[in-house]
């Protein structure tokens, strides 16, 4: 005992020698938690039904960070009971492999939205978007009307994807070359192609913000939230777990 505490005593009096001690203890530290990864192929397990955000969803994506939404709402829901009652199954990191950057958050002034799509109807999310305190009275949640009269256009959204690509998100030349066009087909009255359904299996095509005349970024949003969660299969993953208690 004696050695331990002179060895505690050496730590105490030389400042140098605790930090290259704490330096030396990182190390190892890291080593052991680090090395381990270097040795296997993907630390994300793959999830059938994950497949990158169409153009418009990644538009909405965007005002979505722009707007700061992630600063009170999380898109992450924790493996506990009482989130997965409220919330829907617990998130999986398969889900926010193609994110740059991700949205889990940390602060829930409002609901997790990691399970929000198809909850609610276009209209309600419109609403809620225009003015929050018609459909959750007591939301202190700001205005974004604004959306709904900002035209939007994907002119530029084939050079995002390119960008994106170089970070491993496995946009194909196929997509990125049809981009601009499904930006818009998806947003229209009429809908998309089967060839958009091809590109972009699960995503929905309609006026999403009700209004058939133009493209707004309220259509890109909603577009975007109406997405969130939808895209796996639960029971297929889990078919004995009881998310629906």
């Amino acid at each position: 005992m004696a050695n331990v505490y002179s060895v505690h005593d050496v730590l105490q009096k030389h400042s140098i020698k605790l930090m290259v001690g704490i330096l030396a203890a990182v190390s190892v530290g890291g080593l052991v938690e680090i090395a381990p990864l270097f040795m296997i192929e993907n630390t994300i397990e793959k999830v059938e039904g994950m497949r990158p955000y169409t153009p418009l969803e990644l538009a909405g994506r965007n005002i979505y960070i722009r707007e700061g939404c992630y600063l009170c709402h999380s898109q992450q829901v924790r493996p506990f009971r009482d989130e997965v009652e409220r919330y829907g199954p617990y998130s999986l990191a398969a889900e926010s492999m193609y994110d740059h950057p991700f949205q889990w958050g940390s602060k829930r002034t409002g609901p997790d939205l990691a399970r929000v799509g198809g909850k609610y109807s276009d209209e309600w999310q419109v609403r809620h978007l225009i003015h929050p305190q018609d459909v959750v009275p007591e939301s202190v949640m700001p205005s974004y009307a604004f959306l709904a009269a900002t035209p939007i256009d994907g002119s530029e959204i084939a050079d995002h994807l390119r960008a994106l690509r170089v970070t491993g998100v496995p946009y194909t030349d196929d997509q990125i070359a049809h981009a601009a066009a499904d930006f818009s087909a998806q947003g229209s009255a009429e809908g998309a192609d089967a060839d958009f359904d091809a590109r972009w299996p699960k995503a929905a095509s309609r006026d999403f913000d009700g209004n058939p005349e133009k493209l707004t970024e309220m259509d890109a949003l909603v577009a975007y939230l109406q997405m969130l969660g939808t895209l796996v299969d639960f029971p297929k993953i889990v078919p004995d777990a009881d998310f629906n208690r």
